[in-house]
Order: C-alpha cells, then sequence, then structure tokens
C-alpha cells in the first residue's frame, strides 16, 4: 500500500511567526508496531491502538487534573489508513478544555515510516474524562495561549453540545421506518460472545480496567462477527460515539456480544455490548459500541457485501437504528469532518443534520475569528476594516465598541429580522423557521448592485438583479468567563424554499458577529463570497467609507434598544446557558 508523503506534524493551525508553546498537559506516546502487535495482514490491530491511545489521553487528563481521571466517552474516529509492522505510531494527547468535573481531551494519530521518511494522519478522536475525586470540588480552568488551543477550547463546547443531543437525532431518525431486505443472511449466524477475565496487567494504576483494554476486546469480538457475514477478514473504518456506562474492576468477568445489524452495499455495521460480573451477582452494563466494516479487494477496493436478515424484535430494532447510524454518519463525515473550504455551501438542512450544520457554522465563525494575521484596512472613528487573505480566500472584519451591555447586544443583533433598521444591504428579512432556542432560518433580500459598486433597491433597479439567502443563524452565549457572544451565519438549502425567478440566490461562507463581554467589542466577520464580495469592494480599496455609516446606525441601533423588553421570540439569556450547564 503506497502511503501519502507528508512534512513532519505540527498543529494544522499553527501560523508563521506564532510563538512555539508547549502545553502542559500534552502527552506524547510513540511505539514502533511489532509484530505481536499485528493482525493476519501485518497491520497493526486497532484494539491495540485504542488500548494506546486511551492510556495517552489518560496521562494527560491526570496532568491537568492532578487526580485519577477514567473514560466516560470517545467521540467518532474514523481511521484514513492502515499502519504496518515496522512503522512508527506516534499519538499525541492534550486536554483542550476543562469543565465542572469533566475535561475533552485531543488525540491524534500519526504514522511514521522509518525508512521513506514518510508521515501521514491516522486518526484524530476527542475523549471525555471524569475525575475520581473522593472530595468535592471544580476541575481548575485551562487557559488556551496558542491560536490552536483557542479554537479547539472554543471548540469543545460545541462538541459538548453534540454529545448532549445525540440521542435525541437517534429518536428522530427512528420515526423513520426502512422495508427490510429478503432473502438474506440471518443475523443469528454472525452472533459472537465471549468472555474475559480482568486481570492486573488489564488494569491501571487505580485497578479500573483500562477503557482502551475494554474497546480492545470488543474490537476483537466484533470483528469476528463481521467476517462470519461476509467470510472475509474485515477492514475496522470507524467507531461511533460511545459511553462508559460504569467501571469495571481487577476480577471481573466481561462478557462480550456482538453481532452485524446491518449490511449495507459496501459496509456493515456490528453491535457489541461489554457486560460485567463477579462470582453470582447479576450482570453490570459497561459499554456498547458500534463499528463499521469494509471488506476490501487486493485493489483495495470496496467489495459488495451480502444483506443481512435481522432477528424478530430487537434484531428489527437495532437493523432500523444502524440505518439512523449510517445518516448521522454521513452528516458527520460530510460537514463536520471536511475543511471548511471543502465543504459545499448549499449542503441541505433538515432536523436529523441541524445539529452538525450548527457546529459547522459556529466553529467556522469561532476559527475565523482567532485568526491572528488581520491586517488594518482603514479606520474612522473607531470603527475598524481589517482584511484577511488566506488560500485566495478574501475575509474582512469590522470592529467597533458600543456602549451597550455585551449580553444585550447579543440579544438584539441575534434577531435577524431586526437588521433591517440599520443595515442598508438587508432589504428583507422574514423568519422561515425557528428551530429552538439557538438556531434559526432566515431568507434574506438583499439590494442588487448597481454601477461603482453601490447597493440600489429593487425598485430603482438599473441592471443587476436582486439576490437572496437561506441562513442558518447560529447564537452561542459564553460557556464560561471569557469567552464571547457569538451570532454565526452560513448559507442552507431548504427544499421548501428553491431559487425562486427574479432573484439570484446568493450563499453566505462564513459571517456573524462576536461580542466581548469585558469590552464590549462588537466584531463582524464576513468571508467573503462572489455575492456578497461586491456590497464591500468599495470599502476594501478605498473608494467609499460606507462600513463606517453603516456600523454607526448599528450602535446607534444598539442605544436605541438598550433598554428595550426582550422580544417575545427571543428566549432570556437563562434559557440559553441552560443548554451547557
Amino acid at each position: 500500500m503506497k502511503y501519502p508523503k507528508m512534512s513532519r506534524p505540527q498543529d494544522e493551525l499553527a501560523e508563521e511567526g506564532e510563538e512555539v508553546f508547549r502545553n502542559l498537559t500534552e502527552v506524547k506516546k510513540s511505539q514502533i508496531v511489532m509484530p505481536c502487535h499485528a493482525n493476519h495482514r501485518q497491520e497493526l490491530s486497532v484494539g491495540q491502538l485504542l488500548k494506546w491511545m486511551d492510556s495517552t489521553a489518560c496521562l494527560s487528563a491526570e496532568r491537568h487534573a492532578g487526580c485519577p481521571c477514567v473514560t466516560a466517552s470517545v467521540d467518532d474516529i474514523h481511521f484514513e489508513h492502515t499502519i504496518g509492522v515496522g512503522q512508527v505510531v506516534n499519538i499525541k494527547a492534550k486536554v483542550n478544555r476543562a469543565f465542572n468535573t469533566s475535561m475533552e481531551v485531543g488525540i491524534v494519530v500519526n504514522c511514521e515510516d522509518l525508512f521513506s521518511d514518510s508521515h501521514w494522519r491516522v486518526c484524530q478522536a476527542f475523549a471525555t474524562f471524569v475525575t475520581q475525586r473522593t472530595m468535592g470540588g471544580k476541575l481548575r480552568p485551562l487557559v488556551p495561549r496558542t491560536q490552536a488551543e483557542q479554537v479547539e477550547h472554543s471548540l469543545a463546547a460545541e462538541r459538548r453540545r453534540m454529545r448532549l443531543v445525540h440521542a435525541d437525532i437517534m429518536k428522530d431518525l427512528l420515526t423513520n421506518r426502512v422495508q427490510e431486505a429478503e432473502k438474506a443472511v440471518p443475523a443469528e449466524r454472525t452472533q459472537v460472545e465471549s468472555v474475559e477475565l480482568v486481570l492486573p496487567p488489564h488494569a491501571n494504576h487505580q485497578v479500573n480496567t483500562f477503557g482502551g483494554q475494554i474497546m480492545a476486546w470488543m474490537e476483537n469480538v466484533a470483528t469476528i462477527a463481521a467476517s462470519r457475514l461476509c467470510n472475509a477478514h474485515p477492514t475496522l473504518r470507524s467507531i461511533d460515539m460511545f459511553h462508559f456506562r460504569g467501571p469495571s474492576q481487577v476480577g471481573d468477568r466481561l462478557v462480550l456480544k456482538a453481532i452485524v445489524n446491518n449490511a449495507f452495499k459496501n459496509s456493515m455495521e456490528v453491535g457489541v455490548c461489554a457486560e460485567a460480573y463477579q462470582g453470582e451477582e447479576p450482570l453490570r452494563h459497561i459499554n456498547s459500541a458500534f463499528m463499521t466494516f469494509e471488506v476490501c479487494d487486493r485493489d483495495g477496493k470496496p467489495c459488495t457485501l451480502p444483506k443481512i436478515q435481522p432477528e424478530p424484535l430487537e434484531g428489527r430494532r437495532r437493523y432500523q437504528e444502524a440505518i439512523a447510524r449510517k445518516k448521522i454518519r454521513l452528516d458527520r463525515k460530510y460537514i463536520i469532518s471536511c475543511k471548511q473550504t471543502e465543504v459545499p455551501l448549499s449542503v441541505p438542512w433538515d432536523l436529523s443534520n441541524q445539529v452538525y450544520l450548527s457546529y459547522n457554522n459556529v466553529s467556522a465563525l469561532k476559527m475565523l475569528a482567532t485568526r491572528n494575521n488581520w491586517v488594518l484596512n482603514s479606520e474612522k472613528n473607531k470603527v475598524s476594516l481589517y482584511t484577511l487573505e488566506q488560500k485566495q480566500v478574501l475575509s474582512f472584519k469590522i470592529e467597533f465598541e458600543a456602549d451597550v451591555p455585551a449580553e444585550r447586544a447579543f440579544m438584539v443583533l441575534s434577531d435577524l429580522s431586526k437588521r433591517v433598521e440599520w443595515d442598508p444591504n438587508y432589504e428583507r428579512c422574514e423568519l422561515i423557521r425557528r428551530v429552538d432556542d439557538d438556531d434559526f432560518l432566515y431568507r434574506v433580500v438583499t439590494p442588487s448592485i448597481c454601477r461603482g459598486g453601490v447597493s440600489c433597491s429593487s425598485s430603482a433597479n438599473q441592471g443587476g438583479m436582486v439576490q437572496d439567502f437561506i441562513l442558518l443563524a447560529s447564537r452561542r452565549p459564553p460557556c464560561d468567563s471569557g469567552d464571547p457572544y457569538v451570532i454565526a451565519l452560513r448559507s442552507v438549502t431548504l427544499p421548501t424554499h428553491p431559487p425562486t425567478e427574479g432573484y439570484n440566490r446568493g450563499e453566505v461562507l462564513c459571517a456573524g458577529f462576536s461580542i466581548m463581554e469585558v469590552s464590549n467589542t462588537i466584531s463582524y466577520f464576513n468571508q467573503a463570497s462572489p455575492e456578497v464580495l461586491p456590497y464591500i469592494s468599495t470599502d476594501i480599496a478605498g473608494l467609499s467609507s460606507s462600513f463606517y455609516s453603516t456600523f454607526c446606525t448599528c450602535s446607534t441601533f444598539l442605544q436605541d434598544n438598550r433598554d428595550n423588553p426582550t422580544p417575545k421570540d427571543q428566549p432570556p439569556s437563562s434559557t440559553l446557558n441552560s443548554t451547557l450547564l
């Protein structure tokens, strides 16, 4: 197999000239892959890799907490490449953010070929660890130092939101029933059950079974189950988000059960359950996981798999849930895992992918806001226009101060229907749907651009077509002190609102507001698409200062609405903050 040759791995978000800083929670592990770590294909066993990842992440969590920690959950893991015998695995783990009693640890796995000096990414994971303090008390906050750390620190709150709503997404998707396949392999043929005795080598320094060891045993029985369906050696491609439901100790007997839940054209989902007991006590549910396997031919192309016939009752439930999880996997990979420049703007919105579009929306704005190479383009009476050119994409930032409490400015600016009162580029704005307390769908109509880059109303249009946009507006209050208020905007596609005659359907890549509570500084960002750029091009070129008058009007608008009661369609801040508690 050929591997991509890359430079030695560095933080992807590091900027030129940024100070090299070593996070105090960072833990690195390098391990050469020996034959005892490999499977029949002389590739590193995924179970062994999971053990190494878990132990490295646990050490990072304990370095920050100063006390024993255990694995609570792990987000989806997608394995991009395999690792062969003789190659080196480099694992780096560091705490991204500490909450009250839990923390998110980011894990990056790279592979190194010592003979060709090639390096490539294998996978990235986010694990949640909880402390095992005997006394109460909160974790000390983690202060991000570099730009990359600031981004991950901010996005950790968004990933936490996704974990909390994961079960609700499953429930919504399961309302759609799917016809089962006929003339398929009975699922009973793929059943596997195995018992493992937890010995001291399987446990950590707290005498608890390594989470990575449990995952390794689960991967083993899942591989056997997948092999029974395809009569071949399958390759594990991904593991879905899972949670540890309870602890396990030395002396436990772990009962591991696996079965193929569903088989698609080129992949299959295997469900695995781990239960523990000692003596004659009842079984304790430790963990459940869902693993996706493929079978590849000699050219590395996925083979077509036989269909599965589910067992009655519980088997049918697992069959349907596997389809829902496949939809979730596609949404997460399509919307979240891709780089911002690779995600098409016209992603169709629906309730099942709402949380991922919202995450992408907020994360894109936060990443744009943390860039440290903005260039001051012009300034007038403390209203500043900055530009940023990166990878042939022009972004602009307008920054000003308003003598209005940050929370109030956040509530007023997050109601886009009121933006027509201060922004001449918002001719009309209608609320299409209130998704929840934090996310809204709007249709915005903007005037066409006349000669010289000057906007003109639709009634006086002298050439050019009026534009409209379908926008997802996602707003976030601070999760902790020091965080900004965020209002993020991006384009989506709605089947109920297709492009209409007489309007040019524009698209917004990334835009929105960041409001700092301490300084009352309001920053507006826009990663200018071709449809947006004409509205600001004359300001950037220095031919006009319309941005100044627009945001002066915005400041006046905020002052006028400083003491107005909260609109009925805007929930109070206590409601917003409750989603992150």
